[in-house]
């Protein structure tokens, strides 16, 4: 029979290695979702600035009529709505798994984390269509 402090050495081994695999599983997702969010950075001047000269701005080819800022002004709105749900969407993937991971085994909460992943899914894979489909949309109604 195995003495009490072996049994205790290996219990305190496995909770160390499953609070481990927790710490890095939430780091991974805090990073990943740190390196969703980050903004490039451009170290040139704007080719279309108003300050310039009308001739320089349509060598560059700026010349935007109302409708084109019109276009531009409701994809991009679309598109910020769109981001934004498909952000909520990846929080709640997140939040399933953690749910997952600290379910402990309870078959109520493992199937409430797994539907919850589910439909967080299937709303990013609505958001990534919207995305597609409005685009397209605004292209082609544009001209």
């Amino acid at each position: 029979m195995p003495k009490a402090g072996t049994i205790l050495r290996k219990a305190t081994k496995m909770k160390s290695r499953k609070l481990l695999k927790t710490f890095l599983a939430i780091t991974m997702c805090v990073l990943g979702l740190g390196s969703m969010l980050a903004l490039p950075t451009f170290a040139e001047a704007n080719p279309c600035d108003p300050d310039l000269p009308e001739a320089v701005r349509e060598a560059n080819g700026c010349t935007h009529t109302s409708s084109d800022a019109f276009e531009s002004t409701l994809t991009g709105i679309l598109n910020g709505i769109i981001g934004a749900s498909s952000l909520v969407a990846v929080i709640f993937i997140l939040i399933g798994g953690i749910n997952y991971m600290t379910s402990a085994g309870d078959a109520g909460k493992v199937a409430k984390a797994k539907s919850t992943i589910l439909y967080a899914t299937i709303g990013l894979a609505v958001c990534v269509l919207a995305f597609a489909i409005v685009n397209w949309a605004i292209g082609a109604i544009a001209g």
